[in-house]
């Protein structure tokens, strides 16, 4: 009895499984754009020559109209009161709108965060593989120094077919073919 008790009571380890609820079920994305829609509207030049219109007319009317056909009298009470409403609206679809706006903002601008760290890993990993080939570079043999140790060959080379006894590079600080063919 009492393992049966344990299956009925909810697991602490794990979630809820939810049950009928009174709450209507909203698509919060369906309903977030069609918000975000009715809040760029309210933003526009357009709503507000509508508005303009809309009240103007409806002043209009209810004072120049007959008696028995004004369905406002002089201090518009039903006027103020559609305004207020209009407000009390308009006012949570804006902040509505801007903190799905700040939602998107916040994912762009991580995006752009993580797309910066790895374009300055790039740009790091880059900067070391050209340094790793400039110190390369300077441990290659260039065209210069070739043709310079090229030519002392050719000096050394015409002195010995000439038949001078002392070579060139016997008298610098360098070793002779003959000093290297000793050891």
């Amino acid at each position: 009895m009492a393992r049966r008790e344990c299956r009925s009571r909810a697991r602490l380890d794990q979630p809820r499984v939810p049950g009928p609820s009174l709450r209507p079920a909203v698509d919060a994305e369906a309903f977030g754009s069609v918000v975000e829609r009715v809040a760029r509207f309210l933003g526009t030049g357009r709503y507000l020559v509508y508005q303009s219109i809309f009240i103007i007319a409806w002043l209009l009317w209810n004072v120049f109209a007959p008696d028995d056909l004004r369905f406002d009298p002089y201090t518009f009470t039903f006027l103020t009161l559609l305004l207020s409403l209009q407000a009390s609206y308009a006012a949570p679809l804006i902040l509505l709108a801007q903190n799905r706006q700040d939602d998107r903002d916040r994912v762009n601008l991580e995006q752009d965060r993580k797309q910066n760290e790895r374009s300055i890993a790039d740009t790091e990993y880059l900067t070391r593989e050209i340094a790793a080939l400039r110190i390369g570079l300077g441990e290659v043999a260039t065209r210069d120094w070739i043709r310079s140790e090229l030519q002392d060959l050719m000096k050394e080379l015409e002195a010995r077919r000439d038949g001078h006894g002392v070579f060139p590079a016997e008298r610098s600080d360098r070793p002779s073919v003959r000093d290297v063919d000793d050891r």
